[in-house]
């Protein structure tokens, strides 16, 4: 397993059960993502629980949270053994105090159009993910702001991300990981194994390609 946020990482997200994100594991995925956040892939703290302890030890394991209150997000926390919190939407800076204090990497989500893509100080996490307009619908969109945009920590890329066009987005961004979630669905929070395999060996292909091993 990667250490985190090295370059290379390549994210599966909205794993609804431990079949889909063994699956993950052993297509050579580095990460799979958990949501707990209003979604079409959402899971009970019960589901995400079991996922995770699953995976442990196998790849990185992220929480995703949007719009939901510190208390929320840290009262799933107490229950639930992750490695990293993926929060869309506000990070106080009580929550980030938090999260820092349980020993979690931490990465902000940040809309390509969105306010906080130019404002937010990203050095007060590990990586950044950056993600469409429409986060979770799996449209892909441009990436013209993020080449006049340096950020200092890692960036994840994300946003309509599938086996086919994963590779020009690595070229494209210089990110140092990618993440996809419906590009990889024959139905929402239902893994396609084939679309799975294929775009983690494309990702790993693109990374290859650029140096990275």
């Amino acid at each position: 397993m990667p250490r985190p946020f090295e370059r290379g990482l390549v994210k599966v997200c909205g794993v609804t059960n431990v079949a889909d994100a063994t699956m993950a594991a052993k297509a050579g995925a580095s990460a799979i993502g958990v949501i707990l956040a209003e979604s079409p892939r959402r899971v009970t703290l019960e589901q995400a629980t079991e996922i995770a302890a699953a995976m442990k030890g196998k790849l990185l394991r992220f929480a995703v949270f949007r719009h939901q209150n510190d208390e929320v997000v840290l009262e799933h926390l107490d229950a639930l053994d992750v490695d990293v919190v993926q929060v869309h939407g506000a990070l106080s800076p009580a929550l980030l105090a938090a999260l820092h204090e349980r020993s979690l990497l931490v990465v902000k989500a940040l809309t390509i159009d969105g306010d906080e893509f130019d404002d937010f100080d990203e050095t007060q996490v590990d990586a950044v993910l950056i993600d469409g307009p429409r986060p979770g619908s799996g449209v892909a969109h441009s990436w013209e702001r993020l080449r006049d945009r340096h950020f200092r920590v890692p960036v994840i890329a994300a946003g309509g991300l599938n086996s086919s066009n994963v590779a020009e987005v690595i070229s494209a961004t210089n990110a140092w990981g990618v993440d996809c979630a419906s590009g990889v669905e024959r139905d929402p929070g239902q893994k396609d194994h084939v679309l799975v395999e294929s775009y983690v060996a494309n990702a790993r292909d693109a990374f290859t390609h650029l140096g990275v091993k």
